[in-house]
């Protein structure tokens, strides 16, 4: 005899247990761990504008002081080179004039003899040279135009009356042609003791002249 399927229903089937998700717990972790990246990335972004800021503020002083130091440097490894004067015995030129000084003598109290005797007021210092005319034109070679040079920078003029008497001084107002050269004496008179540094001798009263060493 078949029973009426109808008379006796299914039965629903049993469904598995349902899993407990914490769709929540999820969500809160993700947007704690990208607040966390957010937070981190802003901070270290402002980190970099503050070290950034603080470079580029003390950059032009870092170059000034790196400039300067660098300068210094240069310098005290390349010292300028004071120039040094020819001496006695070397031919220096100025203008139409070349000279050079041959010997030197100090201490001298009088020179002259006879009615023609000087005595100097501190001692006398006779500067032997020789002077050649190296130009075109004749050129007047005077003792008035030289001066002498002590190691305190003071100048001192020639006594041209007391070496008028001298015998073969060719210093005061001697003509001298081109291509001739003489041989002279320039005369000064000063303080004893004077500590000599060099004689400018110039080929004119207003030419620039040329510095011998007398040290």
């Amino acid at each position: 005899m078949h029973q009426n399927p109808q008379q006796y229903p299914q039965q629903p089937h049993p469904q598995p247990p349902a899993q407990h998700y914490q769709p929540t717990v999820i969500v809160q972790k993700k947007g704690n761990g990208c607040l966390k990246a957010v937070l981190v990335g802003a901070g270290v972004l402002m980190i970099l504008i503050v070290v950034g800021v603080v470079l580029g503020g003390r950059g032009g002083d870092s170059e000034v002081s790196l400039t300067e130091g660098s300068a210094k440097t240069t310098h005290a490894a390349k010292p300028r080179k004071t120039p040094v004067a020819p001496g006695v015995g070397e031919v220096v030129k100025d203008g139409r004039f070349a000279f050079k000084v041959t010997k030197v003598e100090k201490g001298l109290s009088q020179v002259g003899e006879g009615f023609t005797v000087h005595k100097a007021q501190g001692q006398y210092v006779l500067v032997h040279l020789t002077v050649k005319n190296i130009g075109d034109e004749a050129q007047m070679f005077t003792d008035s135009a030289q001066k002498l040079i002590d190691t305190k920078g003071r100048t001192f003029d020639a006594d041209s009356g007391a070496a008028v008497w001298l015998q073969d001084s060719n210093a005061f107002l001697e003509n001298i042609n081109p291509g001739n050269s003489v041989k002279g004496l320039l005369l000064f008179d000063v303080p004893k003791g004077l500590a000599l540094k060099a004689v400018e001798l110039h080929d004119s009263l207003f030419s620039g002249g040329v510095t011998v060493s007398l040290r």
